[in-house]
């Protein structure tokens, strides 16, 4: 009998995630174009423009929940109501670029991209920016008409081509993850596609991933470039790809970015995506990962692997990068506020972290010696900082390439997320 009511329960449960995504969404998604634009001193958000594309890949219950803070928040609401009625988190190259010199006295504006589902009526979306300190340092709301004849239509006809890697158990409730092909030219498509899977399969051999794998929607997408590789400005070379990707992104040599989002997007419309994982052509060194934006890896080195996975933490899970630097360049963290990342703390509300998981006795912090080598604790360094910033292992995926697994805390928040979207 208890069986059969908890079946009962979940049944119940599902049909009522169900409804109300049906009551206010379509089977479709809103793709929003924004520009971020300003300096240190003012930041503004400002809609580009508004498109549909067949079928709705994002989540479908829990709808204005999010399971990490991000460093924004878009948030959808009927507006006859008022009642909110979705939420996402994300983070942006915009926000970054802000911690460095240049915005001191230079204004730039950066593409950004966001995916909703499709609203059935009227509804009223407001983009939050938040700063290091967790508060809200710009926002912008506008209302959207599903009717407006002016939303652009894409993905309809002539999608790009794509090959499915991997396909889920259950296509109502996984996560939808896109390999798409940087530098590569139309008789290299054989090699994208080996490279896309190497990639995957270094994901997937990584826990939790490995034993939800069949969770998740895996599509390799074939955009064509112009050019093999990719452009190096510190080398002065330019290439011509589909998303126009380079090194030296904020003058930093390995930092490996495209900032043409509507580009990426556009190659991506009408394919089963909302993560996406973006493989470079090259050799040389480099990647980057941003929270619900992109992964960006290169696809030729000794390292890809374990790079991917690394960036695959960040873009999909929130993770936060747990090494620092003597000379800090970033300040990301104040001392005097808690992190959002689920794998930093600042000791401000450790109870919110990991502390459950500290074995009896741990000190506070945790002395960085060979007895510790594999034990949870509060060691200091991370968020790019040598002090006053703690991360939960002394080596971890998120620390060094060479270390070959997420350690305990890191697999439990990526695990927590997962089941966030599909259960």
């Amino acid at each position: 009998m208890k069986k059969i009511l908890l079946f009962l329960v979940c049944v119940l449960g599902l049909q009522v995630h169900a409804q109300q995504f049906n009551d206010y969404f379509d089977d479709a998604t809103l793709r929003i174009d924004y520009t971020f634009s300003g300096d240190v001193h003012q930041q503004r958000i400002t809609l580009d423009k508004l498109n549909r594309s067949p079928r709705w890949y994002g989540k479908r219950q829990r709808l204005a929940e999010v399971p990490v803070e991000g460093n924004g928040q878009i948030i959808v609401r009927h507006h006859a109501t008022r009642k909110e009625i979705y939420r996402q988190s994300f983070s942006t190259l915009f926000q970054e670029w802000l911690s460095y010199d240049e915005p001191q006295h230079t204004a730039r504006s950066f593409e950004n991209v966001f995916l909703v589902p499709m609203p059935k009526d009227t509804v009223d979306i407001t983009l939050e920016l938040y700063n290091n300190r967790r508060a809200v340092m710009a926002t912008f709301t506008h209302q959207v008409v599903p009717t407006d004849i002016l939303i652009r239509h894409i993905g309809e006809h002539h999608r790009t081509p794509f090959v499915q890697l991997l396909s889920p158990k259950d296509t109502s409730r996984c996560i939808h993850i896109a390999f798409i092909a940087e530098g590569y030219q139309p008789s290299e498509m054989p090699t994208f596609i080996a490279d896309a899977t190497s990639s995957m399969e270094a994901i997937f051999a990584h826990e939790p991933f490995k034993s939800l794998k069949d969770r998740f929607s895996v599509v390799a997408v074939q955009a064509p470039s112009i050019d093999s590789g990719t452009s190096i400005p510190s080398k002065g070379i330019w290439k011509q790809t589909a998303l126009s990707s380079h090194f030296d992104t904020f003058y930093s040599e390995r930092y490996l970015t495209t900032l043409n989002l509507k580009d990426l997007h556009d190659q991506l419309a009408g394919i089963p995506y909302e993560h996406i994982i973006v493989l470079v052509n090259t050799t040389h060194y480099g990647g980057g990962g941003i929270l619900n934006s992109y992964n960006l890896s290169m696809a030729h080195h000794p390292l890809t692997r374990p790079v991917v996975v690394h960036e695959f933490g960040h873009s999909f899970a929130g993770l936060a990068d747990e090494y620092g630097y003597a000379n800090e360049q970033i300040p990301m963290y104040p001392h005097d506020v808690e992190p959002w990342e689920p794998n930093l703390t600042t000791l401000v509300h450790f109870g919110d972290k990991w502390k459950d998981m500290l074995p009896a006795h741990t000190p506070i912090p945790t002395p960085q010696v060979a007895k510790n080598q594999q034990r949870i604790g509060v060691y200091e360094g991370g968020g790019y900082a040598l002090h006053g910033v703690y991360r939960p292992m002394m080596d971890c995926r998120m620390r060094t390439n060479e270390n070959p697994e997420f350690c305990p805390v890191c697999r439990r928040a990526i695990r927590r997320l997962i089941q966030f979207y599909t259960e």
